[in-house]
């Protein structure tokens, strides 16, 4: 049996939420407003409002859940407490495909940028190709591998390593970006711009565009870091309070960021730019930077080619650092090797699960090669993974509710429900064949569960699966529904526009109250509540 004894709690309130401030703000704050604006046009604005809107909502959820357990790697560990183990394993697995992928990307999104210095050695790194698509060379690779190690080692020695290099860099990474915002508004901003249409007519709000940005513009995938200081929670301060600070405080402050950029990109872009083919026509492959040039600031280039390095490497080094506790994580759950859960009796950090997430990178990095192509499976990834928060928060109210919880959650019923329908919209937000592609991702997963629950000689396998119905049924409904569902997102038509929406919004109620019931008093929740009597 794993212990958490050595994880050393280090990290305070402040660190904490730049730990997910620097998560938050990485590649997508350098590809987000020129995506979202290609999608939606001048609507780009609400959907970054619409998607932090969302994101709080579901971020609360995991709030009480981190200050209730106060472990590393907590994320893939709540729904075991509250479902079992089949439960556990899907939304861990789901979780840890979404953030273990991002470290690789945001070393993509380094190379891709530095690709557009005006040296050919630097251009020959990416091969540019239509529609946004692209990948990296040979070279491009090697230097993205590279900068996955410097993550790595970065992390390789202790917490408090990680907590200060990171602090550095994010105080860094929050200025670069506000400061680009205000410096394109500031030179020759274009108010006319915001009535522009996406194909170059006259701007209408076009709500089916706003919700397909929020869910695939790369706006989920930038705030996802939200749940770095949930997975860091066995590290920090008085958790009670550190947590729903950190957690709030970095989705507050990302949001005043995205807005400023979003503000600018639309402003910035020359007026004959999009006479052409409007929003969707503008095809930058270093978005700001491209238009700081257009527009002679060139010290604020240099600033940003310096910054497409540091914004995603503070990323790539703090989710270097939660991918471990994740693993570490789920070796607790009994779904993974028990040499996953050591850590080291000196540095206090998980060096084997460290090892096998180095591994893992790489092997995204060399599958999926260009920053696009990897964000697309990340973004659909993380949808799925916040789906069993806000039912396992509210599942453990009921279950357990002498649980010392140092957070409550005001309200917490009817907006674990409101998250849990949201989460829903946005998988349908993103639109088929990518949902049920999805899906099909979280299948290839379950003969690890099966070969460990055979190891254990399907002990209380019965149990387990009647806790997991809820979710087995879930995710091909879901499927079904958005391959039904309307055009607007890509389905086949079966179900108008307008009663999709409301289709997917009662199907996740329905889903929510199933979720919920199923929940159950599991031996892992009964261990906690004892261990807690006992440590009083």
């Amino acid at each position: 049996m794993s212990s958490s004894s050595n994880i050393r709690r280090e990290v305070g309130p402040f660190a904490l939420m730049l730990t997910g401030l620097g998560s938050i703000i990485g590649s997508g704050w350098l590809f987000g407003a020129w995506k979202a604006a290609g999608l939606a046009g001048p609507g780009a604005v609400w959907a970054w409002v619409l998607g932090a809107a969302i994101i709080m909502t579901i971020a609360l959820t995991y709030a009480e859940l981190g200050a209730m357990f106060p472990e590393s790697g907590g994320m893939v560990r709540y729904s075991h407490y509250s479902h079992g183990s089949l439960v556990g394993f899907i939304g861990a697995w789901a979780n840890w495909i979404a953030i273990v992928s991002v470290i690789p990307v945001e070393a993509e999104a380094s190379v891709q940028y530095m690709a557009s210095w005006p040296w050919k050695w630097a251009q020959d790194m990416y091969v540019h190709m239509p529609n946004g698509g692209g990948e990296l060379t040979h070279p491009g690779l090697a230097i993205a591998a590279v900068l996955v190690v410097i993550y790595f080692l970065l992390n390789f020695w202790s917490v408090k390593l990680f907590a200060r290099s990171n602090t550095a860099i994010t105080v860094f990474k929050l200025v670069v970006p506000a400061a680009t915002g205000l410096a394109l508004i500031a030179s020759g901003f274009h108010s006319e711009n915001f009535s522009v249409g996406i194909h170059g007519d006259a701007h209408a709000l076009d709500l089916a565009a706003v919700l397909t940005a929020v869910a695939t513009a790369g706006i989920v995938f930038s705030f996802n870091g939200f749940q770095s200081p949930v997975n860091l929670a066995g590290e920090a301060h008085n958790p009670g309070k550190s947590i729903p600070f950190a957690v709030v405080g970095s989705i507050v402050l990302a949001t005043i960021v995205y807005i400023i950029l979003q503000v600018a990109y639309i402003g910035a872009v020359p007026p004959e730019m999009l006479a052409k083919a409007g929003w969707h026509g503008i095809d930058f492959r270093s978005p700001f930077a491209e238009l700081a040039i257009i527009v002679n600031l060139h010290w604020l280039a240099m600033l940003l080619y310096i910054d497409a390095f540091i914004s995603p490497s503070g990323t790539g080094i703090t989710y270097t650092a939660t991918t471990a506790r994740m693993i570490y994580g789920m070796e607790r759950n009994g779904t993974m090797p028990k040499v996953l859960g050591t850590i080291h009796p000196k540095w206090g950090v998980p060096r084997p699960a460290m090892w096998l997430n180095l591994v893992v990178s790489f092997a995204f990095l060399f599958f999926f090669r260009g920053w696009g192509t990897l964000a697309a499976v990340i973004s659909v990834a993380t949808i799925i993974s916040y789906l069993t928060g806000p039912v396992s928060a509210m599942t453990l109210r009921r279950t357990a509710p002498h649980l010392h919880r140092p957070l409550r959650i005001v309200g917490l019923p009817v907006l674990a429900g409101v998250a849990f329908i949201l989460a829903t919209e946005l998988l349908y937000w993103a639109r088929w064949p990518l949902t049920g592609e999805i899906i099909l991702l979280m299948v290839v997963a379950l003969p690890v569960y099966f070969y460990y629950q055979a190891k254990s000689g399907w002990h209380d396998f019965g149990r387990q699966l009647k806790g997991a119905w809820w979710l087995i049924c879930y995710l091909p409904t879901l499927a079904l529904v958005s391959w039904a569902g309307s055009d607007m997102f890509g389905g086949h038509g079966y179900l108008s526009y307008g009663m999709d929406l409301v289709v997917v919004g009662v199907v996740g109620l329905v889903f929510y109250v199933w979720g919920v019931k199923s929940g159950w008093r599991t031996p892992s929740v009964e261990a906690a509540e004892l261990e807690h009597t006992s440590g009083n």
